[in-house]
């Protein structure tokens, strides 16, 4: 068996067509949906995902800024920002970029964001009304993940959903969705025993746990749909996600690679949860 690479890029540039046309739709109400990205610090990574979000905006016809703070800002400093960002009628959605300086309180951080602007879907009562089944904003990745998993045609109701990796960001909120869409889901973390007898089972396979090749082709049911969330650096500079590829595609019917699968989603889902935002502006 040779699995279907799925491709998350081609699919993503589909969505923020989408997202496009309905920016021009809410023009004609004099709204232009407005994402705010705050960068704390000189972390490359975090810098390059920065400028592609802004980069996706624009391309969108969103109006995006920028706003730069050095790695010694006081976490008070940082939080009167985002109080600033949160009163800003331009602003739909705020993003503070992760990670934080040592000495900031993430969690702290992230609850200062209003719900209705916090476009990652972090927010504790966003957190809460995903858990109830009454989403407002749900988690880029996850929701990406969905994306995907819907443009494939993959039947949810019924189906055996494995998700490993427990995080706030990826593991959990994945878990929720899976469920609300009517899958049997087992989530597994870093204490699981016999992880491959858990995987093994999934006709749906999430892999978030930020190891590199961790998952590999024989802890796969033969069939499955696998998505590798991970994206690792490794010593000779190229990227590998957290599912070994090469073993894993002689298995699955269709995965996602890394890179061009989930990551290109991410974003395109950070435009729509910014774009349904602004939406939530128009008078009833």
């Amino acid at each position: 068996m040779s699995a279907r690479i799925i491709d998350g890029k081609a699919l993503s540039a589909t969505i923020k067509a989408q997202v496009a046309q309905r920016v021009q739709t809410l023009a004609h109400h004099g709204i232009t949906p407005g994402l705010a990205v705050v960068l704390v610090g000189e972390d490359a990574a975090s810098q390059v995902y920065v400028r592609n979000k802004a980069a996706a905006c624009e391309k969108a016809g969103l109006h995006s800024k920028v706003i730069r703070l050095a790695a010694d800002t006081s976490e008070e400093t940082l939080l009167e920002v985002v109080r600033t960002l949160n009163g800003d009628a331009d602003v739909h959605g705020i993003l503070v970029q992760l990670p934080l300086p040592s000495h900031m309180n993430a969690g702290k951080v992230i609850e200062t964001i209003a719900p209705a602007k916090d476009v990652d879907g972090f927010h504790i009562s966003n957190a809460g009304l995903l858990m109830t089944g009454r989403p407002l904003v749900r988690p880029c990745t996850p929701y990406g993940i969905m994306k995907i998993l819907e443009s494939e045609n993959v039947v949810l109701r019924g189906a055996e959903a494995v998700v490993v990796g427990a995080s706030n960001i990826v593991g959990k909120p994945m878990a929720l969705l899976l469920l609300a869409a009517g899958a049997t889901v087992t989530l597994c973390n870093s204490k699981t025993r016999d992880l491959g007898a858990q995987t093994r089972r999934a006709d749906v396979l999430v892999v978030a746990t930020g190891h590199s090749r961790m998952i590999t082709g024989d802890m796969i049911k033969p069939g499955a749909i696998v998505i590798d969330v991970g994206i690792n650096r490794q010593a000779d500079g190229k990227l590998a996600g957290d599912v070994d590829f090469e073993s894993a595609c002689k298995v699955a019917s269709a995965i996602t690679p890394v890179p061009g699968g989930v990551g290109p989603m991410t974003i395109a889902m950070l435009l729509v949860n910014t774009l349904e935002a602004a939406e939530r502006c128009l008078p009833i």
